[in-house]
């Protein structure tokens, strides 16, 4: 009776990384989750990964996030359990994890506007449980997950759940880059990288990349960039004004999310040009407006759709882009507090993406497939 009681408890408990509070969170037993809508999924995790709006979550700069919530909103999983409305997938079957849930059948769906699906949005790892588990719950599955091949590249995968349409929506679309254009990127984190790849489907004459850390400036000269500036130790503004004959840039991207990233980009924006805001902030900026008003400036804000996952999973597929060549650090899915570590001193650490790998990923893929 003993053992019986103990494979039941196994079998409905998991090991998931969970907010407690800002700074505050734990590696802990929790629930696995169940089925609550016919619509829903349940995927084991595979792979995920930790996303620069985490580390706002953890200061306490989305106060939507509660004591108990489980974070993470990317990853590549296998289907575990499909509800019964599910019609596009079924247990076994390889699928992304995409970091925003939608219904697809509201009226913001149907302008494709995903982020603000009036049953879903962004509420993976915000406003329900998230993907720094074993196991996450899924809502909308048919809507919410993509198939991938089997034989994909799981961590090139991964990049596209969050940071590469994030920053190719938010910052190349929104920014309307074009060619012949000069462009500056306002930092070199994963997002800001995202948007230096994507930028060059556009061909952009000159890609300015601005950041304070010398080794994430070196990768994005790897990157493609043109020219690049450690504000740390040069006048931002000087050097943008001088590489652009004192006119500024056509499109400034801001992907930091801090004030004096923002008002950057409103001194180096030329007229006619576009400021597009990718950075999470955490606190209100200053809009200049007495030196802004008559520039015919468009200046957009975005939360990532994700309606150019399945163009951009092409592109990887095709090895046009290669964004696996952001992850630097690798870890056990177990060892996520060391990766938030690591994530969270990337000038110390040298990090851009980290990869979490489920320890036991082979021998439930091999299940899984046997049982499907």
């Amino acid at each position: 009776m003993p053992g019986n009681y103990l494979t039941i408890f196994l079998l409905i408990n998991m090991k998931a990384l969970v907010y407690h509070g800002p700074g505050k969170k734990a590696w802990e037993e929790v629930p696995k989750p169940a089925i609550k809508e016919p619509t829903d999924a349940i995927v084991k995790i595979l792979k995920t990964t930790i996303c620069g709006t985490d580390l706002h979550i953890m200061k306490g700069d989305l106060p939507a996030v509660t004591d108990g919530r489980i974070i993470g909103h990317e990853g590549i999983g296998i289907i575990d359990e499909a509800g019964s409305a599910v019609a596009n997938f079924k247990k076994g079957d390889h699928v992304l994890i995409s970091c925003i849930t939608s219904c697809g059948k509201c009226e913001n769906c149907k302008k494709a506007m995903y982020s603000h699906c009036e049953k879903g949005g962004w509420i993976l790892g915000n406003l329900i449980d998230g993907t720094q588990a074993e196991y996450v719950r899924i809502p909308y599955a048919d809507n919410s997950l993509y198939p991938i091949p089997a034989d994909a590249d799981e961590e090139a995968m991964v990049m596209l759940s969050d940071v590469l349409p994030t920053g190719f929506e938010c910052g190349v679309l929104s920014g309307k880059v074009k060619p012949g254009d000069t462009i500056a990127i306002i930092g070199a984190g994963p997002i800001g990288m995202a948007a230096l790849l994507t930028s060059q489907f556009y061909s952009p004459a000159e890609i300015i990349v601005i950041d304070m850390d010398d080794n994430r400036l070196a990768v994005a000269k790897t990157f493609g960039a043109t020219h690049i500036i450690n504000s740390s130790t040069e006048n931002a503004l000087d050097k943008v004004m001088s590489l652009t004959n004192d006119k500024g840039v056509d499109v400034a991207i801001e992907a930091v999310g801090i004030v004096p990233t923002f008002e950057l980009c409103e001194s180096i924006v030329c007229a006619g040009g576009h400021i597009a805001n990718i950075g999470v902030h955490g606190k209100s900026v200053t809009l200049h407006l007495e030196t802004l008003w008559s520039k015919n400036l468009t200046i957009t804000t975005h939360l990532v759709d994700t309606v150019t996952i399945p163009m951009l999973f092409k592109t990887v597929q095709s090895k046009k882009i290669e964004p696996k060549k952001l992850i630097t650090h690798r870890f056990k899915l177990d060892q996520i507090m060391e990766a938030y570590e690591a994530f969270g001193n990337a000038a110390k650490e040298k990090t851009l993406k980290v990869i979490l790998t489920n320890k036991e990923e082979f021998t439930n893929r091999k299940l899984y497939q046997k049982n499907k």
